[in-house]
């Protein structure tokens, strides 16, 4: 970090310990987005992200004091925050998609019913929030966008605790096991270790192809195309044409219900019995 961009930090650092709630705000205000994609990533929800990024943000500015600045601002906040993330998880039912839920449905029977309680993972905005392009550091393994993709998110999901906050924090953020087992209390083997059985998980559930890399792959104008001609057919209630764009191990899920259908036959068959209006 320039000298100057570390100057103004302390300065804003000592102003907060003061009582400046403006220059906490200025503080914490370079971090937000990212802080809000790592609680995203740990509680697959941008509802439960959203309230634990504020609790975490309440907690660093009563603890400021404290701050004695033996590690960097950016990893005092992630540290926060993923223990309260850690908290989080601790009082609530795990995130899923519906195909983690239940086996899947006949497609005779219908919609079915909704799931009382909310147990979905849920997909994230990052358009709408403003996520950056690229790695989060050049140690990181998985790009920024790619690590809030559903499917990803979907897997870290299936992942103990521990073990999911070790991968996103030196996986996803670039940290050094050093940082990550100062932040977890715990020691240097014991996050290697838990980041091995990590990856294997993570890695046998992910796709072969990330998003990212096939919008890369088909880039603006075929990706364009291929969304136009899936609206277009959904709207003029074209069954066939749907399910002729769909690959043959497709699996079509409409959370809050639980059903969800594998298989272009199947799909199919569900589609011809409800009109894709009322979808």
């Amino acid at each position: 970090m320039p000298a100057t961009s570390t100057t103004q930090e302390q300065r804003l650092i000592q102003a907060a310990r003061g009582g400046d709630e403006s220059a906490y705000g200025q503080l914490v205000e370079s971090y937000r987005r990212e802080l809000h994609a790592h609680c995203y990533r740990m509680l697959g929800s941008v509802h439960d992200a959203e309230d634990a990024l504020q609790e975490s943000l309440l907690r660093a500015w009563r603890g400021l004091p404290r701050f004695e600045g033996r590690s960097s601002l950016r990893s005092w906040l992630y540290t926060i925050a993923t223990n309260t993330c850690l908290n989080a998880i601790a009082r609530r039912p795990k995130r899923v998609l519906p195909i983690d839920y239940a086996p899947a449905s006949d497609p005779h029977e219908g919609p079915g019913e909704p799931v009382v309680e909310s147990v979905w993972v849920e997909p994230y905005p990052d358009e709408t929030l403003g996520l950056e392009d690229g790695f989060a550091s050049p140690e990181a393994r998985y790009e920024q966008r790619e690590a809030v993709e559903l499917a990803f998110v979907a897997a870290l999901q299936n992942l103990a605790p521990n073990q999911r906050a070790v991968l996103i924090l030196r996986e996803v953020l670039g940290f050094s096991a050093r940082e990550v087992a100062d932040s977890l209390e715990t020691s240097v083997p014991s996050v290697n270790s838990a980041l091995q059985r990590a990856r294997k998980t993570v890695e046998e559930r992910l796709p072969d192809q990330s998003q990212q890399a096939t919008l890369r792959a088909l880039g603006d104008d075929s990706l364009r195309e291929v969304v136009d001609g899936y609206v277009e057919a959904w709207q003029r209630g074209d069954v066939e044409a749907v399910v002729s764009m769909l690959t043959e191990d497709a699996s079509f899920t409409m959370p809050p219900l639980r059903t969800w259908f594998h298989g272009r036959e199947e799909i199919g068959i569900f589609l011809d019995g409800w009109p894709l209006s009322g979808l």
